[in-house]
């Protein structure tokens, strides 16, 4: 039996466990390729590979196929990789081979070539670091199916090919698989097209940025080793910040998600402040390629570059490469119930210079002051009116009709850092914020107007939590209140909302001019006690409304079937059908201003049929 002494962590290592307050993990990382490691790596699609070129600057490449192995023990430690690629704009190739492409055998001798990988099964959600020195390799390219020239967009066409590589492994590592969307990869020749080069990003590259859900990242400490990870999330959770000169390389920034706390990467960082990344395009095969100066943001520094992160690293780019078509593969989401998504993807974060996040906060930020919960009233099975009375009323002023609360429930829902945490994985990158519209008129509620009412549909961890709370027994922290989702009270307005999506109207029903309101107001049939309850709180509403009630009545209990019954005996308009095109079209002519509350793809549906009215709408995503 062996046995090898753990690795101590290099200096930047230390200082980024420093100044993340990061202590006690031994380094987990073997110097050698395990039998399981090199198990693993035989049996996965894809692997990504960084190496330095002759500037010292990292670049990273990823290649992939169906056609098993890419990779292989050919002896002890030593790995042989054979498999497709773009031969002729691929930065790590071009690093390695240096332009000799015809299948001579090339032998690093005298100065040790770096390279890390990153060996990585994305339908299991498996993944292997290594690191360690290229030992030979032989580039063979294939004759391109065009001549290599300009093409008529400017484009340089180039050509695919094999390449073998040897490399000697003197560290391996598995890693955790969160953050990881799982995809079927399949092999594809590449027809690379090299569209752009200049670090000042084209649209085209910054619309890839944004679509993708991964990328690779390869880095260095100094000139002893490299490291080289993924980086997963939602599509969008990579953000670019583009300068205004042309003369300028474009900015990329992506949050540090909770993890196992090695921070191995950001430790490279540390003591070397560069970087290379790809992100592919697993649809079109597409490809970025950037290499950059890099900047690791802590706790004050990262929340005010990009919202309701405490880490987080920005990329200033100073080599790329935008290639067309030059992936060897291609990658299609699972089709299980999740769409291959990852359950521990946050929501997408936005640079605040893109979104303001009014109450975004740091680690030990306590909010401004508290409510407490005095009343709650179900109105169904999932939706309930809670009442709250501000501790301090002045701490933020008066709030306006149509804002919403921000509420801070972290001091309750949050148990801190875990590596995982299968029944709850969203809650390891929740800060525990959450808005709420204001669904009261301004200072009606309470002795001095210290009161206010949210109303809230049961759908996720916090609105669940909220529901098993008692009045006098539950306080909340507040952050404020926001928004400007007024409507102009002189003016003819028409408000379409859905479900829940009422609830701006609501606090403004005191200032509106009804017989210039038009509601139309999409409700599910097991929701028809919302309607009643609000025709109850204000009854002149029922000439500006109409109800598009959707549905199977079958689905109702005696009770729901009474309430129906008495929404009908109302008075108030009630269709039993969808909202349709037509119903909107004929209020074209008798409308100033179109407002909309509905979930994002209702939203989508309406824009699409008055693609030339301007509709204000009130985001409802939470």
């Amino acid at each position: 039996m062996s046995f090898f002494e753990a690795a101590s962590w290099h200096e930047g290592e230390v200082a980024i466990h420093k100044r993340t307050r990061i202590s006690g993990y031994d380094n987990p990382t073997s110097p050698f390729l395990t039998p399981r490691a090199a198990s693993m790596i035989q049996r996965y699609p894809m692997m990504a590979i960084g190496t330095l070129d002759d500037q010292d600057r990292p670049w990273c490449t990823v290649w992939g196929s169906d056609h098993l192995p890419i990779a292989q023990p050919v002896a002890q430690s030593v790995l042989g990789v054979r498999t497709t690629v773009d031969a002729s704009f691929d930065p790590v190739i071009q690093a390695i081979y240096n332009g000799k492409d015809d299948g001579e055998v090339i032998r690093e001798e005298g100065k040790t070539r770096l390279m890390s990988g990153l060996s990585i099964h994305l339908e299991e959600r498996g993944r292997v670091k290594m690191a360690g020195q290229v030992i030979a390799g032989a580039l063979t390219a294939n004759e391109p199916v065009a001549p290599i020239s300009v093409s008529d967009d400017d484009a340089l066409l180039g050509k695919s090919g094999e390449v073998q590589l040897v490399v000697k492994i003197d560290q391996s590592l598995g890693n955790c698989p969160k953050y990881l969307n799982k995809k079927h990869i399949v092999a594809t020749e590449p027809k690379p097209r090299l569209l752009s080069s200049s670090p000042h990003l084209t649209q085209k590259a910054i619309d890839l940025v944004h679509k993708a859900d991964l990328f690779f990242i390869a880095s260095a400490h100094k000139h002893e080793d490299m490291d080289c990870n993924h980086r997963g999330g939602p599509p969008g959770f990579i953000r670019v910040q583009q300068p205004a000169s042309l003369d300028e390389g474009s900015i990329i920034v992506w949050p540090e998600y909770s993890g196992n706390n090695l921070y191995q990467t950001l430790g490279n960082l540390e003591s070397t402040p560069h970087a290379g990344l790809v992100i592919p395009d697993f649809e079109s095969g597409d490809v970025l390629y950037v290499t950059g100066d890099t900047e690791t943001l802590v706790g004050d520094a990262a929340s005010k570059v990009i919202a309701k992160s405490n880490l987080a690293v920005s990329l200033k780019v100073t080599g790329a490469r935008l290639v067309e078509k030059g992936l060897p593969f291609r990658g299609k989401l699972m089709e299980d119930a999740s769409q291959g998504r990852s359950p521990y993807n946050p929501r997408v974060r936005y640079l605040t210079s893109e979104k303001t996040d009014a109450f975004g906060k740091t680690a030990g930020d306590a909010p401004p002051t508290t409510a407490k919960l005095i009343k709650k009233t179900k109105i169904t099975p999932t939706i309930t009116r809670y009442r709250f009375a501000l501790a301090d009323p002045g701490a933020f002023g008066p709030w306006k009709p149509g804002q919403y609360v921000a509420m801070d429930v972290a001091a309750e829902l949050d148990m801190g850092y875990s590596h995982m945490r299968d029944d709850d994985p969203t809650s390891l990158n929740d800060d525990y914020i959450r808005t709420f519209t204001v669904s009261s008129i301004p200072n009606s509620l309470g002795l001095h107007g210290e009161e206010f009412e949210v109303t809230v549909r049961a759908v996720g961890h916090v609105t669940k939590w909220l529901e098993w709370q008692r009045e006098g027994m539950c306080e909340i922290g507040i952050r404020g209140f926001g928004g400007e989702f007024a409507f102009e009270p002189s003016s003819r307005n028409v408000f379409i909302a859905a479900g829940i999506g009422i609830t701006p109207l609501l606090g403004q029903m005191d200032s509106l001019d009804l017989n210039k309101l038009k509601v139309i107001w999409s409700v599910g049939i097991r929701d028809v006690a919302l309607p009643l309850d609000v025709l109850s709180q204000f009854p002149s509403l029922k000439d500006s409304l109409t109800i598009c009630l959707t549905g199977d009545e079958s689905l109702l209990d005696e009770k729901n079937k009474a309430q129906l019954q008495n929404l009908i005996d109302a008075g108030v308009k009630v269709l039993r059908r969808r909202l349709t095109k037509e119903d909107l079209v004929v209020l074209e002519s008798e409308v100033d201003n179109w407002y909309l509350c509905t979930a994002p793809a209702m939203r989508k549906i309406v824009q699409e049929w008055m693609p030339g009215t301007t509709i204000i709408y009130e985001n409802f995503d939470y």
